[in-house]
């Protein structure tokens, strides 16, 4: 399971701007601003992202000033694969180390849409056991140990938030790297990516045709 809200797209109107920049070119700069307040690229402008997005990474570095800010909840499992991610992104993430213990455990908090009847009688059991270690926590923080066995055993499917700001550069490398990939979770975050402004155009841009 993973969700995906409260997206921002930033600086188009900066990034371009200095793409334009290497040939001195800010006269033939055709975007705009719609009455939604959305930047539009201008045919020309739109010609050029695509070319530069086409030509590597030495030429797209304006995809690196293209911003994005969203929050993601996901699996521990999934994190692990996104903490590959480390160049390009800042995330600032809920913490099960100071607030793990702030309310019961339940089935809501973990990924569990793949198990069957067994594996989710085997996860009751788990969440059965945190809650009796949270609430022992709870009565007395200075019992570390049950803090300790929250901790450990943790499933990785436990759902946790983050705040995350990352680049068209950064989605494009996700974008191709992951989109293949067997999790579920990176199919739909790849899907997500082609849902943003001009996606299609400079993140899956390839030559005359766009990625299927």
């Amino acid at each position: 399971m993973i969700t995906i809200e409260r997206v921002s797209v930033m600086n188009w109107e900066n990034a371009i701007r200095g793409a334009r920049n290497p040939l001195n070119s800010w006269a033939r700069s055709d975007s705009s601003y719609d009455e939604n307040g959305q930047y539009v690229l201008g045919e020309n402008d739109l010609s050029l992202a695509k070319r530069l997005a086409h030509a590597g990474s030495d030429h797209r570095k304006y995809l690196r000033q293209i911003l994005v800010c969203l929050d993601i909840t996901a699996p521990m499992y999934w994190w692990k694969e996104f903490d590959t991610y480390k160049v390009g992104t800042v995330a600032n993430s809920t913490s099960t180390m100071h607030k793990i213990h702030a309310k019961p455990f339940e089935r809501e908090d973990f990924s569990m849409d793949k198990l069957d009847e067994d594996g989710l009688r085997a996860l009751d059991a788990v969440i059965a056991y945190l809650e009796s270690q949270r609430l022992k926590f709870v009565e007395d923080k200075s019992d570390k140990d049950s803090w300790y066995h929250m901790i450990q055993m943790l499933p990785s499917s436990y759902n946790q938030m983050r705040t995350v700001t990352l680049n068209y550069e950064v989605l494009a490398n996700i974008y191709y790297a992951r989109r293949a990939h067997k999790l579920d979770e990176w199919h739909v975050f790849c899907d997500w990516i082609m849902t943003l402004p001009y996606a299609k155009d400079v993140i899956a841009y390839r030559g005359e045709e766009e990625e299927p």
